[in-house]
């Protein structure tokens, strides 16, 4: 698994009949830090992401082990949008700061949860 930012998205309106009804999500790969690591993959959304959302994403034969991807051409999924992480005991990423937008690395830290 990776983190990434979805950074944009594949309009495909001729692909194979296996993908039909599948959103495609340009995905560039995080660091912990939540820096850019120069990396970026096309990938199946299977939760719903949006543009900038921080999210787990697998590639190769990993990414065909759900309901949706399962036996289809996919070499990488979106599998879950990240709400927060933290790294030996230090929050370092809440997806929401006090406004409702989204947070930065170590922006969260300390905050209650409700």
């Amino acid at each position: 698994m990776h983190f990434g930012r979805v950074v944009g998205s594949v309009v495909s309106t001729r692909k194979d009949p296996q993908l039909a009804g599948m959103k495609f999500l340009i995905v560039e790969q995080l660091s912990l830090d939540l820096e850019p690591t120069g990396v970026a993959t096309v990938a199946v959304d299977g939760v719903g992401a949006g543009p900038s959302e921080v999210v787990l994403y697998c590639t190769g034969s990993s990414a065909r082990q759900t309901d949706l991807t399962r036996d289809k051409p996919a070499d990488a999924l979106i599998m879950a949008i990240v709400d927060s992480y933290d790294v030996n005991g230090e929050e370092r990423f809440f997806k929401f700061d006090d406004a409702g937008a989204g947070a930065t690395v170590g922006a969260g830290a300390g905050r209650a949860r409700g």
